[in-house]
């Protein structure tokens, strides 16, 4: 099977542009003529320094990221940070908004380091739905309020940005970032697993109001304090030097096609578009409520597991691929990310609206 015609729905590790690849590819054994890979190259020498430097103002650039800010490339994944953010940021209490797994699992792991105050849990409705603002739980007391702004399995996100009065807001923005404007200068710390919308598996990356830094706990490990961290420029160990130099291919990438503003419009037509299907489908049912709709990973199912089956397996010999849900929601999920075209969205629901007059419930 080749390229051309498949679309890759996976939620993460996610599809990434064609030119972005080649562009790799072309570089992949020399790299500007240094004779060696990026790969290759010591994480400590000037031409990958150079890299290192670009790719870290390319998405400044791309977020607005203020001067207030650090940014930072780290190891480890989005869940190393489940526990190196209490680590550093908790006194004695925390907020914790669960509306997913993941956002679940970070407040499982917080209580570890001091007391987590649940300040809204979504699980009532199979996590269907974000809660108002006006059904926040919260502690005027925390140190932080932390929430996940996009949930990648039950396919819903945030609508807005909780209102804290004055408690510092940490965000995991995983499965969202670079999709659309964010106002960086709004939040203490905002991360993200680079797999979705960024570059492939093994980068994380931390943003971080440096004002925050230096309060981590005793029992912290160097390699996950953000004072240390920042005083070392990402450079404690040997970062993903690979991934950061594609997510600076990815970067100019997203700047080629007009950036996050032009990102932002793109993903909301891709989306309207499949939710518009849905919502006028006899046969298929999508999970999230109406108001807190993802964009990024929409969600849905049939009547019957076995007929959800089918349509993964026969999605899959038409070049539609990974459209199967999640072991906790089961059904189907197409996850739109940057890199998907229309053409993709388009094939979908081409192949949903066959599927669906030949197996409708009616």
């Amino acid at each position: 099977m080749s390229r051309e015609g498949v679309y890759n729905f996976s939620a993460g590790p996610s599809m990434m542009p064609e030119e972005v690849l080649k562009k790799a590819q072309s570089e992949i054994c020399d790299y500007r003529s240094s004779g060696m890979s990026v790969m290759e190259m010591s994480h400590r020498s000037a031409i990958f320094a150079e890299i290192f430097a670009q790719t870290k103002n390319k998405l400044k650039k791309a977020l607005k990221v203020p001067d207030t800010h650090e940014i930072l490339f780290l190891q480890g994944g989005a869940t190393l940070q489940f526990a190196s953010i209490p680590m550093n940021l908790m006194g004695t209490s925390a907020d914790y908004a669960v509306t997913g797994n993941f956002s679940s699992l970070a407040a499982k792991e917080a209580e570890k380091y001091g007391r987590v105050n649940i300040a809204c849990n979504s699980a009532d409705r199979g996590h269907s739905y974000i809660p108002k603002q006006s059904e926040l739980k919260l502690d005027a007391g925390a140190s932080y309020f932390y929430y996940c702004s996009n949930n990648t399995i039950f396919g819903t996100e945030w609508q807005y940005r909780p209102e804290t009065k004055g408690v510092p807001i940490v965000c995991d923005m995983s499965s969202d970032i670079l999709s659309k404007p964010v106002n960086v200068a709004d939040y203490a710390l905002i991360y993200a697993g680079a797999q979705k919308n960024m570059a492939p598996a093994g980068l994380t990356v931390v943003i971080i109001d440096k004002a925050i830094a230096g309060r981590q706990m005793s029992v912290c490990p160097s390699v996950m304090s953000y004072d240390t961290l920042i005083k070392k420029d990402s450079m404690l160990n040997t970062p993903p030097c690979w991934c950061i130099y594609m997510l600076g291919l990815m970067l100019d990438w997203l700047e080629s096609i007009g950036g996050v503003g032009q990102m932002e419009k793109i993903k909301s037509e891709r989306a309207a578009k499949l939710y518009d299907f849905l919502d006028n489908s006899s046969l298929f049912i999508p999970h999230a409520e109406q108001g807190s709709r993802s964009d990024m990973n929409i969600t849905f199912r049939t009547h019957s597991e076995e007929l959800d089956a089918l349509f993964v397996k026969e999605a899959a010999s038409m070049g539609l691929l990974n459209l199967k849900g999640h072991r906790l929601t089961g059904g189907m999920r197409a996850s739109l990310y940057n890199a998907m075209p229309m053409q993709g969205v388009d094939a979908l629901i081409d192949f949903m609206k066959k599927f669906e007059v030949e197996h409708n419930a009616k």
